[in-house]
């Protein structure tokens, strides 16, 4: 004849512990999937935005920016970034991020607009088809040597 017992209770919380942390170590290996965070751009409705059109109806076709620029508001930053990772816990991974530049005059008319992303890992004007040229600014080490120098 079987004879059962009553768990104890310190029993009880050891499996409820045990079926917790499995559970949550189960949870964090979910797959995440693709994510878009910011400004979705519409190309169609880039495409209604001509240079010399007033700041007040780029505001109503694109919306408002994701940033502006620091001084005098003449250039607007619309910005987004796609990531995708495979669990959780992972750090996601950037597999496409755009900016859209607008630029304007100093009456508030847009002057041009720069559409720029990553190609390769480099910033990259889709407009204009150019990449930034190197050795405009200075390296860390020519910096330092440049403080040695001047002192």
């Amino acid at each position: 004849m079987m004879r059962f017992t009553r768990p104890t209770p310190f029993s009880l919380f050891r499996t409820t512990a045990l079926a917790f942390s499995l559970a949550t170590s189960l949870a964090a290996c979910t797959t995440a999937g693709p994510q878009v965070q910011g400004y979705v751009i519409d190309e169609q409705a880039v495409a209604e935005v001509k240079p010399g059109m007033d700041a007040k109806k780029v505001l109503q076709i694109l919306g408002t920016p994701s940033t502006v620029s620091t001084v005098g508001n003449q250039s607007w930053y619309y910005i987004s970034q796609n990531t995708n990772r495979k669990f959780m816990f992972e750090k996601p991974e950037i597999t496409d991020q755009r900016v859209l530049a607008v630029m304007f005059t100093k009456a508030l008319k847009v002057e041009r607009i720069a559409n720029y992303g990553m190609k390769d890992g480099e910033v990259f004007d889709f407009n204009t088809n150019t990449t930034p040229t190197g050795g405009t600014g200075l390296s860390i080490v020519r910096q330092m040597l440049r403080m040695v120098g001047s002192t």
